[in-house]
């Protein structure tokens, strides 16, 4: 059921080994790197053709795997001494789930196969995917856990992060579309909304954040608009959290978006300081919205940034 909040394992103390399971994109990347910090060993399982040609070498020991095997990931893992794991990354759900050639391009194992066959007949949504595959691991004693302990500095945080300030229409725009945004988290529709002039332009679904802002360009011609991303209601951080990094900004700018809302404390900013800085190069402003959302006001921003 959406909205029901897991509670997750505390991560054991260092040097105890972590696992990490591994899509594609600088997320993992970044984890592994801060897992070392921390003083934990990283035995690492990377998707086939996803994941970063610089992650094995940050890394104690990695294989690469099929996506659809989670029955090798669990074995691989116990090998090395892992009971504890994160996992994070980019993945094409549409891909995996709705293509029609998924299963010639992504063999299942055995423990897969039950999977899909016991929990994702009639819910094939990402949490309840993410959950599934969590329980699977946990019965071979790998216990996924909040994928954000490593990275906490490169979370969002509440005010606007950036030296570029939101014009009055923007925040407007922000005021309005956040109850909206809310309310489609809630449902577990989207992550995302476009929204100019008060007016909702386009809503993200399967297709990801990426190519709804491609569509949203398409719709909105003159540009000027405003995107707002947050995290599923109660949302799963074993894996379910939200990124948005330099490749989003970049992509905005491209698409005529100036103004990036994000939910503080929920969305995951990618080597963010860079990112806002690439932003500020780019006139788009990044606003943290607070959980609350308190609409932000001269102060409130003037107090944060101090």
């Amino acid at each position: 059921m959406a909205g029901v909040l897991s509670i997750l394992p505390d991560p054991p103390p260092p040097p105890a080994p972590i696992g990490l399971i591994a899509g594609g994109g600088r997320l993992p990347v970044l984890v592994a790197k801060g897992l070392a910090e921390m003083g934990h060993p990283v035995h690492a399982v990377g998707f086939h053709g996803r994941y970063d040609t610089g992650l094995p070498e940050l890394c104690e020991s990695f294989k690469s795997a099929g996506i659809l095997r989670i029955g090798s990931w669990g074995r691989r893992l116990r090998s090395k001494g892992v009971k504890h794991a994160i996992m994070v990354g980019n993945v094409d759900k549409s891909e995996i789930m709705h293509s029609r050639w998924r299963f010639l391009k992504n063999i299942p194992d055995l423990t897969t196969m039950m999977v899909i066959y016991k929990h994702l007949r009639h819910d094939r949504r990402s949490h309840a995917l993410l959950r599934a595959v969590a329980d699977e691991l946990d019965r071979k004693g790998v216990s996924l856990i909040d994928s954000t302990i490593p990275i906490k500095s490169q979370l969002a945080q509440p005010g606007v992060m950036t030296v570029t300030q939101p014009t009055p229409a923007q925040q407007a725009d922000i005021d309005f579309v956040w109850p909206m945004l809310t309310e489609l988290l809630r449902l577990d529709i989207g992550q995302s909304l476009s929204v100019r002039d008060l007016d909702v332009i386009s809503v993200e679904a399967v297709e990801g954040t990426d190519r709804m802002i491609e569509r949203t360009a398409s719709l909105c011609k003159r540009g000027g608009w405003t995107l707002a991303k947050g995290a599923r209601a109660q949302h799963d951080r074993r894996s379910d959290v939200p990124t948005v990094g330099l490749k989003t900004i970049e992509n905005l700018a491209k698409n005529g978006c100036s103004c990036l809302a994000i939910a503080a404390g929920d969305v995951i900013m990618l080597d963010r300081i860079e990112m806002i800085e690439r932003a500020d190069e780019l006139k788009i402003a990044i606003v943290g919205v607070p959980v609350s959302h308190r609409p932000l006001t001269k102060t409130s921003t003037t107090e944060i940034q101090q």
